[in-house]
């Protein structure tokens, strides 16, 4: 939990929780908080634990990307969520977008600029969103409106290249997959961008669960939400996020992208949607433990 990302203090937030939840499922849990200590730092600690299984509640960079899960296979420790390519692939956003796409999932245009290119030009026509490529949490988004005059101004915190995607209009939506199993379809409702704000901020976001959506909406949301999962390669618990335009029926639904690390804070999304299933918080963990356990 914690680690050195954008995200640290979520991922401080989602290893309370499931350290509490581990509690109470009977597991014995060490909270291991590596901060910047990376590498050999983290070996240290980890030989030190000699855990069963690693918990991984990282976020964002290192944590999610694939470092982390590398190093876990190298010390020969079992560990939940996706595996060393898949949590590659799905933090790449331009390489997830190319595993969906050859699926047969529904993706936007986009193209990978130079940031300061971004800020001199409109690099595609408005409205557009400009993201960095390998982050999470809505870290570092902007949208551009339709009509926008001028290219956006884009801050120090974002990197030398970024993702542009054309705006996909319309309601959120986000499908959680334990397994090989959807677990159903969650509204997210706020007042403007579904940010990090919005997203960790108690009060900042309403869900809506089950989502109040056409038959064909939701059985669509859960189908391409597995196929997401698989086409990954991912395995345990992971979200994919939608934009749904209702005026277009199901030609208005776009997969966004695919969260491998789906946050467990108190207002995180893929709990609220196992608990929804049935599954409640502690089952949800101990369920995550023993697929970590299972031969890869």
């Amino acid at each position: 939990m914690g680690g050195p990302s954008a995200e640290r203090e979520v991922s401080l937030s989602s290893g309370r929780e499931c350290a509490a939840a581990l509690r109470v499922a009977g597991y014995k849990v060490i909270e291991i908080d590596p901060g910047k200590a990376l590498g050999g730092g983290l070996v240290a600690r980890l030989a030190e634990a000699a855990p069963d299984v690693v918990f991984n509640a990282l976020h964002g960079r290192w944590g999610e990307d694939g470092c982390v899960q590398g190093l876990l296979e190298w010390l020969g420790l079992p560990y939940t969520h996706s595996g060393v390519l898949a949590s590659a692939l799905a933090m790449d956003k331009t390489r997830a977008k190319e595993a969906f796409r050859a699926a047969g999932l529904p993706v936007v245009e986009s193209v990978i600029a130079e940031a300061a290119e971004v800020c001199r030009r409109h690099v595609i026509a408005p409205p557009y969103v400009v993201k960095p490529n390998d982050e999470g949490s809505s870290v570092g988004v902007y949208i551009v409106q339709d009509g926008a005059n001028q290219p956006p101004q884009l801050g120090a915190e974002m990197p030398a290249r970024v993702m542009v995607e054309t705006y996909a209009p319309g309601r959120e939506l986000t499908t959680a997959v334990m397994g090989d199993r959807a677990l159903g379809v969650t509204e997210i409702l706020t007042d403007g961008w579904y940010d990090y704000d919005a997203k960790y901020t108690a009060g900042g976001s309403r869900h809506v669960i089950p989502a109040e959506i056409p038959a064909e909406i939701e059985a669509a949301c859960l189908d391409y939400a597995v196929r997401a999962h698989a086409a990954l390669g991912c395995r345990g618990l992971s979200r994919t996020d939608f934009r749904w335009d209702d005026s277009r029926g199901l030609d208005g639904l776009i997969l966004l992208e695919v969260n491998t690390q789906p946050g467990m804070t108190p207002t995180s999304l893929a709990p609220e949607q196992a608990a929804h299933a049935g599954i409640d918080f502690p089952a949800l963990m101990r369920w995550m433990v023993e697929d970590a356990l299972c031969p890869r």
